[in-house]
């Protein structure tokens, strides 16, 4: 993003940082990198209770999914949008700290990336601020121009683990 407030999405071709409510649109040659960007900070509102920032980066169609460390995979935007919701009240007075990319792929239609996301926040009756890391994999397909994560799975398995942890009691 440049000093006005504008995002490079071409060799000499700018657009304005989108309205509330909007999404960011990109050309097909575009990479992730503003996407990615924008939802990080819509994260940093999750942290803090919020959830209708994150929401809007979600395509809102049935095949969306969602599976993150507070419950079991869902479908559909219903669902997807539940869950969000549910997060955001299991969470206060955080931030992202920092997103590090494992890898990712781009193509015109289709991204993927891998990362561990680390912030800090006060996690569900908790009245400390604590560290959060999460391993996240997220998919996403261009939706009528605009990237739109179209899955999402994160969990906090960010260290080796032993084999008898997958064990469930």
């Amino acid at each position: 993003m440049t000093a006005s407030g504008q995002f490079l999405v071409a060799a000499d071709t700018y657009c304005s940082a989108p309205a509330k409510g909007e999404a960011l649109k990109m050309t097909a040659q575009d990479n992730v990198d503003d996407f990615i960007e924008q939802f990080t900070l819509a994260q940093g509102e999750l942290l803090k209770g919020n959830p209708e920032p994150v929401k809007k980066w979600y395509s809102h169609r049935q095949d969306v999914t969602l599976g993150n460390p507070f419950g079991p995979f869902v479908r559909g935007w219903e669902q997807v949008g539940a869950v969000v919701d549910h997060a955001a009240s299991q969470l206060r007075d955080g931030e992202m700290v920092d997103g590090e990319t494992v890898t990712r792929h781009v193509t015109p239609e289709l991204a993927y990336l891998v990362r561990v996301e680390r912030s800090r926040a006060k996690v569900g009756g908790q009245d400390a601020i604590t560290p959060i890391s999460l391993r996240a994999t997220m998919i996403m397909a261009r939706e009528e121009g605009v990237w739109k994560i179209v899955h999402r799975h994160a969990d906090p398995i960010t260290t080796a683990r032993p084999a008898e942890s997958v064990i469930q009691q």
